[in-house]
């Protein structure tokens, strides 16, 4: 049989048939046991009950990203907690410390694994938290792997297993569902797929705004090259006087757009 080992003070472990989730007897460090590897295990304590998480969803969907008013027009028919669990590679580029983080369980919200989590902030993981956590599915050679593709070269100096708490979120929007996640410590909320502003309105007044001002601006280069006298006088006081005219309206369309879209 291999011989387990603690990370941290090297005692040895045994754990029962079928235990991953082990507190070393020696150090009282929580690890991970995953085919014959310990890694250690840790927690993120959350900060936000499901009242906060369900107010700052409500905040994402008012924001910048989202169509206008999704915070008014959707329709939240779930809501639910667990620790979730993503693999920590902690390593080093050009002498800076860096942390990956893969998924440890299948997920649709797969930007999970774009948190920034600081070493500060986490925990041994407490058995005691077992029944609320999602036990991870994934193996750690695969999260390795996942790793060395995305980091060819880099050695990781530290792995481990942190169970991270979301409150995951269902809601309806024009007859669809979605799915976002807030996480329950800082109140990061993650969604791969949501309902977003559409940008070619923006586009097309931005575009339409660029044009009429390049037309506007080639008028005293225009009336220089046919009067060289007064005519680079003439067309910058008609380049003026149109541009008073279009700013405001131009102005009033935009305030049109990101009033509706």
């Amino acid at each position: 049989m291999s011989r387990l080992t603690c990370p941290q003070c090297g005692g040895e472990l045994h754990p029962d048939e079928g235990q991953i989730f082990i507190v070393c007897p020696y150090c009282a460090a929580t690890v991970f046991v995953d085919k014959s590897q310990t890694v250690f295990h840790w927690v993120l304590t959350p900060t936000l009950n499901g009242e906060q998480a369900e107010a700052a969803l409500r905040r994402w969907m008012s924001g910048s990203e989202t169509v206008k008013d999704l915070d008014q027009k959707s329709q939240i028919t779930r809501r639910s907690f667990r620790y979730f669990p993503l693999w920590y590679f902690r390593w080093k580029s050009d002498g800076q410390e860096r942390i990956d983080l893969e998924p440890a369980a299948a997920t649709s919200v797969t930007e999970l694994a774009h948190l920034r989590l600081l070493a500060g902030d986490l925990r041994p993981y407490d058995p005691s938290l077992e029944g609320d956590s999602e036990p991870p599915s994934v193996p750690l050679e695969a999260g390795l792997d996942w790793f060395r593709q995305s980091h060819p070269g880099a050695v990781a100096e530290e792995m481990a297993l942190v169970h991270v708490p979301i409150f995951e979120f269902k809601y309806l929007y024009r007859g669809g569902t979605y799915t976002a996640v807030v996480e329950a410590a800082t109140g990061s909320v993650l969604a791969n797929v949501y309902p977003a502003k559409a940008e070619l309105p923006y586009r097309l007044v931005g575009g339409v705004a660029a044009a009429v001002f390049l037309c506007l601006a080639s008028f005293p280069v225009i009336g220089g090259l046919a009067d060289h006298e007064g005519g680079a006088v003439a067309g910058f006081l008609l380049c003026s006087g149109l541009g008073v005219i279009a700013a405001p309206i131009l102005l009033a369309w935009a305030g049109w757009v990101a009033a509706r879209v």
